[in-house]
């Protein structure tokens, strides 16, 4: 198969590189990818998220499957041009992807499918939203539009949720409605369906680490490490959110009219009364997709495929024993205002159990150097939570870059460690 993967960041990369694995490709083609995809695909200029651009790359490679990854594209119709011009597409059209691109819409489809989620209101109103939030005092806000992983707070007290209000509503588009909810207590964790439309399979729960310091302080990033399996959620756990959360939302959609084909994310608090579901992502997450492919033992391009093609038969993924552990490393300055072009040395040194997945890189002058926010995933597996923690932190010691910023506690809850 030729297959086609839209996107440049962490996950791109972590997908192709599964993808490189599998004896049915004979071709594989990153569009634009970065110069971690260069090593594995034929990376392609284009813009994602404009469909014109992206039908007519398909078209030029050829593509039997395009695997879109970011969800920018997805809201933009990029999956709906694709197939309407005939092509297999891994990813939801607009019309699905709205669980991600408004969190409003997503509490309207949940409340109609039944799932457990925060009670809450949507404003378009800033001076109602900061009324509601300061008469509630602690509450979650919410841009309703996507703010790349940044339009969520957290808000503790009146005047902190007042704040709140104040400054997602200064997003722009993403934040013309507001989302406002209630604070859940429990343990975060994110479960990944394969979803054909009707029939879907589960991803091993992941949890990632959302704020930029140790010990969960600090402001809220795209992510910045990983790991899985989550012990927050056994077996029987994670069957149940298939049948309480994935399966009613894929009816729901259906019955609507927008069937949701692609990977679709249920970020969830897990607390005393069960799972609740906290938002929607219409893509594999990032760093999600980094350890979840390091985790498959078998090959992910037919489950793809049958996707998009609406051929889903759901069994169990075979999943490697033990886990994996991936580390975020980041520019100086992220996620606020990052600082860019500095020399990254240390990738090549990375072998073994360990995977360095490319994300805000570039090449100049013939030398790799950081492109963006969020740089580099270093992933690693493991016959255990300990080992994979210990190599993917080995591996992060023997790469550098100036202003080089990571999180040293990536896993240590899952080890019952508060923090190191």
């Amino acid at each position: 198969m030729r297959v086609l993967v839209l996107g440049s960041g962490g996950r791109e990369h972590a997908l192709a590189w599964k993808l490189a694995q599998s004896p049915r490709l004979s071709a594989l083609f990153c569009g634009p990818g970065n110069p971690g995809t260069a090593a594995l695909a034929e990376n392609r200029p284009v813009a994602p998220d404009r469909p014109d651009q992206v039908v007519a790359l398909a078209r030029g490679v050829r593509a039997d499957l395009v695997v879109v990854g970011p969800e920018a594209p997805l809201v933009a119709g990029v999956a709906d041009a694709l197939r309407a011009a005939g092509f297999a597409v891994f990813g939801p059209d607009a019309g699905a992807a709205r669980l991600e691109g408004s969190k409003a819409f997503a509490k309207e489809v949940m409340l109609a499918a039944g799932v457990r989620t925060a009670a809450g209101r949507a404003f378009t109103s800033v001076s109602e939203a900061e009324a509601w939030a300061r008469a509630r005092g602690s509450v979650v806000v919410k841009a309703d539009g996507l703010a790349a992983g940044k339009g969520v707070i957290v808000a503790h007290g009146a005047d902190e949720a007042v704040a709140a209000v104040r400054t997602l509503s200064a997003l722009g588009e993403a934040s013309r409605t507001l989302v406002l909810e209630e604070v859940l207590d429990g343990e975060e964790v994110s479960v990944i369906a394969l979803c054909d439309g009707v029939r879907h399979v589960l991803l091993p729960p992941a949890q990632d680490h959302k704020r930029l310091l140790d010990g969960d302080r600090g402001p809220n990033t795209g992510g910045m490490g990983v790991y899985c399996p989550a012990p927050v959620l056994d077996p029987a756990a994670l069957a149940r959110v298939g049948e309480e959360v994935i399966t009613p939302v894929l009816r729901t959609m259906a019955a609507r009219g927008t069937p949701f084909r692609g990977a679709l994310y249920a970020g969830l608090m897990v607390g005393r009364a069960g799972p609740a579901v906290l938002e929607f992502n219409a893509r594999f997450g990032d760093p999600e997709a980094q350890v979840l492919v390091m985790s498959l033992d078998e090959d992910l391009l037919p489950w793809l495929e049958a996707c998009a093609r609406g051929t889903l038969t759901p069994r169990p993924l075979a999943v490697a024993p033990g886990a994996s552990v991936g580390v975020v490393l980041a520019s100086p300055g992220y996620p606020a205002a990052p600082v860019t072009g500095a020399r990254i040395s240390g990738v090549d040194r990375i072998g073994g159990s360990c995977q360095v997945f490319q994300a805000g890189t570039a090449m100049r002058d013939g030398a790799l150097v950081t492109a963006g926010g969020r740089v580099l995933t270093v992933c690693a597996h493991g016959p255990s939570l300990a080992e994979a923690r210990a190599n993917a932190y080995g591996a992060v010691s023997r790469i550098s870059f100036e202003g080089m910023q990571y999180r040293r506690d990536i896993g240590a809850r899952g080890l019952g460690i508060a923090h190191p």
